[in-house]
């Protein structure tokens, strides 16, 4: 008989958790939650006080049974879900279905699962904090009532299976505005003049910067003419040099969103796989003799607080690694968001000694990136700046001035181990001009001018919206993840090329949300009630006077939308061909990886077919077939014969309808870390690496 019981949400946790307590201390796993409201209705009593009716979820019978034994058999009970709202919410759902007093010191809560950090964690045992469940409980409620009333509306008027909430609803507004953008954006003609120079031997590029002292903007053709009119074949003067020493520092530690933005750039990982190998990180992973032990801190955070004690091994990692230069000399203190919450510390790795490299044997490939990508964010983060010469300079001919700039590291820092990623900037090279000054002469090699065209603003990616999100205050580290699934799931949108494109459904169901719901889809009232749920989490708000101030206007709205809202016929877009089986037209359909063709005679007859898209390039193993754009069962794009089974040609790389100059077999599109390249699948024949 164990003297302690310890509940945790998940086996993994348990584990680990299990082996740093003892034998006197019995671990076991609620799997998430075990109560919830009721899928089969509402379950919100909204004439009295919005009381929720919770009742055991379905299949969680004989785990809350089997808990229920090992409770009778404890002397106390500890309940240690995860650090934050929901965590809080199943420790008191498993208080109520276990008959815990929530006033006792029941609730466990550590940030980090260590040996260290599990033992002082037990020393300091509190209650359940009710203002952590009443934010978890206004939260699901809201989405309730806004769910279990929008969404049947729009089963009626539009088509079954939908859904409206509001973080999605949205984000789903986000994708569509933008798209608007992108179709109502009229490109505006600019020119540029490049300019490449000669100082003796060494040679370096320069812009056109203005004419006299002033900037100029080339807008023509007309524009760029009447520069080049006022320069003749003499020597460019130099006529400015401005050196500088310009210090740049690392970013802070990983938060949830930024994690799932730089795991999106740098890994190519979606919100929903950084998140779950992360929750792998942080459970506990088995390293051989060591024992299984968790590799990071809790990730789901918006801080990027760091403990001192993180802080302190980490400067002793940096000084042993790299020497004393590199450590950073202020004592940084992060910035906190005004809407952060600052509940955990920063994501880091639970002990900086553990280098990636010492993982590499316990860890799969996508836990050793995700774990190096956490670790080296972290250590950078504590580390000095980068110190980097730069240099200006300005070239006169006549009164045309061309401006020449130029960096170099003189000093890595924190670059030695890691640089941020960016959507939009290029990394940072160094591109050292010769050694100018005031009085001297260039001579131009090349002077060429190139039109431009305005760009439309870019689609949103995951990450991108990911950080827009965050910025305007919807939605909370927690919630991030699921959302970007959803809107995929109910088919609102799709990704195009990893970029977000509404769909059809999309438009019409939020045109209805806009037009009876206008406050589901306002950004600021959205962000408000995100901050109204961080109130009740502070105890400075009632969570019923939260959600009794939003039903309100809500329960117009929704009598209005019963009322006047009309019913909308989706038309299915003709796939231009026959079904195969029964003869009827086949027709576009939107599924949750994308379109698909079905026949119109459904459901009389189901027959179904992916889209063949054609890239006009011949097989090069059969000759007969032709090569088409496919998909793995992993949703991973490769190109295949068309003649399959006959013919099992395969190739991950995008053949190209050209052949190979050298021994004309087929020639690929390979991608590289930083561009593509045209090279043969049968030769050494390879092209210049395209940006």
């Amino acid at each position: 008989m164990s003297d302690y019981l310890v509940i945790v949400e998940s086996p993994a946790k348990a584990k680990t958790i299990e082996r740093y307590l003892g034998k006197k201390y019995k671990v076991k796993a609620s799997m998430g939650h075990v109560r919830d409201l009721p899928k089969s209705q509402m379950g919100v009593d909204i004439e009295h006080n919005f009381e929720p009716k919770y009742i055991t979820i379905r299949g969680k019978g004989p785990v809350l049974k089997e808990l229920k034994t090992a409770a009778k058999k404890a002397k106390k009970i500890y309940l240690a879900a995860d650090p934050d709202r929901e965590g809080e919410a199943i420790a008191w759902h498993l208080a109520h279905s276990l008959d815990i007093d929530t006033a006792s010191d029941c609730r466990v809560v550590f940030n980090e699962i260590t040996k260290d950090a599990i033992k002082e964690s037990f020393k300091h045992p509190r209650p359940i904090n009710m203002d952590l469940v009443d934010a978890q409980q206004a939260r699901r409620i809201l989405d309730r009532l806004v769910g279990y009333n929008i969404s049947p509306l729009l089963w009626k008027k539009v088509k079954k299976g939908l859904s409206a909430g509001r973080v999605q609803s949205v984000a789903v507004r986000l994708i569509i505005d933008r798209e608007k953008e992108i179709q109502d954006f009229v490109p505006e003609e600019y020119w540029s003049i490049e300019g490449e120079f000669l100082k003796g031997k060494e040679t370096f590029q320069g812009a056109f910067y203005g004419v006299g002292k002033k900037k100029l903007e080339l807008k023509s053709e007309d524009d760029v003419k009447h520069v080049l009119s006022q320069m003749d074949e003499s020597a460019f003067k130099v006529t400015s040099v401005s050196k500088k020493e310009r210090r740049r520092n690392p970013a802070a530690p990983f938060t949830t969103s930024s994690l799932q933005q730089e795991a999106a750039r740098k890994l190519n990982f979606r919100a929903k796989k950084t998140m779950m190998l992360a929750q792998q990180l942080y459970e506990g992973i088995d390293l051989g003799k060591e024992g299984t032990i968790g590799l990071i801190t809790y990730m789901r955070t918006d801080s990027t607080r760091i403990s001192e004690v993180a802080q302190v091994e980490a400067a002793t990692l940096i000084e042993g690694n790299y020497g004393k230069d590199f450590l950073s000399k202020d004592k940084r203190s992060e910035k906190k968001q005004s809407n952060a919450q600052d509940a955990h510390e920063a994501i880091r790795p639970t002990s900086a000694m553990r280098e990636p490299s010492s993982l590499k044997e316990f860890l799969s490939r996508d836990q050793l990136r995700l774990y190096k990508l956490i670790w080296e964010r972290f250590i950078a983060s504590q580390m000095a700046p980068a110190v980097m010469d730069t240099m200006s300079v300005d070239l006169q001919n006549g009164e045309v001035i061309f401006r020449a700039t130029g960096s170099k590291v003189k000093f890595p820092g924190f670059m030695k181990v890691y640089v941020e990623g960016s959507d939009d900037q290029k990394e940072e090279k160094d591109n050292m001009l010769p050694n100018l000054k005031e009085g001297d002469e260039v001579f131009k090699k090349d002077i060429e001018p190139k039109q431009h065209f305005t760009q439309p603003p870019p689609r949103y990616t995951e990450a991108r919206l990911v950080k827009t999100l965050e910025e305007l205050g919807i939605g909370r580290p927690s919630t991030f993840a699921p959302t970007l699934d959803t809107i995929q799931k109910r088919g609102y949108v799709a990704l195009d090329n990893k970029r977000f494109v509404p769909t059809e459904l999309g438009g019409i169901v939020l045109e209805l949300i806009l037009e009876f719901f206008p406050d589901i889809l306002d950004v600021e009232f959205t962000a408000k009630m995100e901050q109204d749920l961080d109130f009740v989490e502070d105890g400075k708000t009632n969570w019923v006077k939260i959600i009794d101030d939003f039903y309100r206007d809500f329960e117009k709205h929704l009598d209005k939308a019963e009322k006047e809202m009309e019913k909308v016929e989706i038309k299915d877009e003709p796939a231009g061909e026959d079904c195969e089986q029964c003869g009827s037209e086949m027709v576009f359909k939107m599924g949750r990886y994308g379109k698909f063709m079905a026949c119109s005679n459904f459901p009389e007859c189901r027959n179904t077919k992916p889209i063949v898209k054609e890239i006009g390039v011949k097989c090069p193993k059969c000759k007969e077939g032709n090569l088409i754009e496919r998909k793995s069962k992993k949703r991973r794009i490769f190109y295949g014969c068309d003649q399959f089974p006959e013919c099992d040609f395969i190739s991950w790389d995008k053949p190209l309808p050209r052949s190979c100059p050298k021994c004309e077999a087929l020639l690929v599109e390979k991608k590289l870390k930083k561009g593509v390249q045209v090279q043969c699948i049968e030769c050494d024949y390879k092209e210049k690496q395209q940006s």
